[in-house]
């Protein structure tokens, strides 16, 4: 984050110094503005006509500040800022939970998750809360970086319906770094350079005269293994279930970005020229990335979410029959714990049915209910369940 934000440092105070200056003269515009209506205010108490509003009223926006990188912000301000910056900006979180879990915090049902499910494609996005003016985006681009706790990422993959909000993210869960002294180990020079180069490109002027960002094509050949690689991802999808399937779909486009971004990587630290079309090598360097590391780490992050439902409630059931202790049980006394997923007789009765299965529990008929009403249904624990004999 270093060099990101000694990049931006100039950028900042550069448009501070215009801001100073605005500020100036929109103090001495409002004077202007306020003797102006007076004096129309008079001209017309007279009968006479309304002198003209001065040029110096209007003093035009004020300077933008950019900034490259947030770390917190609400959508409202983080929409005034990419309204202002079409190229869009980064935020950065220490802690990716809560900034998730925050999402449902607007009362009657709002959300931000839109915001950041279309913060994915830089296409238009309008903001609409009541109280406020809308906001209108016409590039709405945030790249989102941060960590997780390994537990606190499983709760929220069970907890979140899958809407493709954290298949957009690229998981990345390595082996513990090895203890050693702390040493460099990047080469900011290089870092600088390159960011310092990258913040050179600039969106261009179509035929219309409108602002756009610059479209870079794929050649063919380079399309044809985009071809290969989605009916390879295609097959694996198949193959898939829920979250990990839904990272899954996201992998062309994804692949696609990273290609993007290693051609300009080379242009911007090797000194290449600028890319004007996307070529084999590019794509190429970018599908083997995503096949031999980031879906290595997907399937690590997403291993339990990626389990069968069933399953999840099986495991979580046998978790509990070691935690309790219990020889034997009844399904009542399973609903009445409350547990994620268990709650019901609907995500009870499959992973009961699994157990049963494997030898792990055994239906016993329950004694009769002197009270009458619907008997229990009891069932008996293998022993080997808690470590005993079978």
């Amino acid at each position: 984050m270093q060099p990101l934000r000694k990049a931006e440092r100039p950028l900042r105070e550069a448009a501070e110094r215009l801001l100073g200056e605005w500020v100036e003269k929109a103090d001495v515009a409002k004077l202007m503005e306020q003797t102006w209506k007076e004096a129309a205010k008079a001209a017309i108490k007279a009968g006479e006509a309304p002198p003209e509003r001065p040029k110096g009223c209007d003093v035009g926006p004020a300077p933008h500040i950019h900034r490259l990188v947030v770390n917190d912000g609400t959508i409202e301000r983080l929409g005034a800022i990419l309204a202002r910056q079409p190229r869009g900006t980064l935020q950065m979180r220490d802690e990716l939970a809560g900034w998730l879990e925050g999402m449902q915090r607007y009362a009657g049902g709002g959300t931000d998750r839109p915001f950041w499910l279309e913060a994915f494609g830089g296409r238009g996005f309008t903001v609409e809360r009541m109280g406020r003016e809308p906001l209108t985006i016409d590039r709405h681009s945030i790249g989102v970086l941060g960590g997780i706790q390994p537990d606190r990422l499983k709760s929220l993959l069970f907890k979140s319906d899958d809407d493709g909000l954290l298949a957009r993210f690229l998981p990345i869960w390595p082996e513990p770094a090895p203890l050693r002294r702390p040493q460099a180990w990047a080469n900011e020079t290089l870092m600088e350079g390159a960011l310092s180069r990258l913040l050179t490109l600039d969106l261009v002027t179509d035929e219309k005269g409108e602002t756009r960002p610059w479209f870079i094509p794929f050649t063919d050949d380079a399309r044809g293994l985009m071809d290969d690689f989605r009916v390879a991802v295609r097959g694996r999808e198949g193959a898939a279930e829920g979250l990990m399937q839904s990272f899954l779909g996201k992998l062309p486009g994804l692949t696609a970005r990273l290609a993007l971004v290693l051609a300009h990587l080379d242009w911007a630290a090797e000194g290449a020229e600028e890319p004007r079309e996307i070529t084999v090598g590019h794509f190429g360097r970018a599908a083997h990335l995503v096949g031999a590391y980031f879906l290595a780490m997907a399937r690590r992050a997403y291993a339990d979410a990626a389990t069968p439902k069933a399953e999840r409630a099986a495991r979580r059931l046998v978790g509990i029959l070691r935690e309790q202790g219990w020889q034997r049980f009844t399904s009542r006394q399973i609903m009445k714990l409350d547990r994620a997923g268990l709650g019901t007789k609907g995500d009870l009765d499959p992973a009961l049915a699994m157990l049963e299965e494997g030898a792990c529990i055994r239906f016993v008929d329950p004694p009769a209910n002197p009270q009458g009403g619907r008997p229990q249904r009891l069932f008996l624990v293998n022993p080997a369940l808690h470590g005993g004999l079978a």
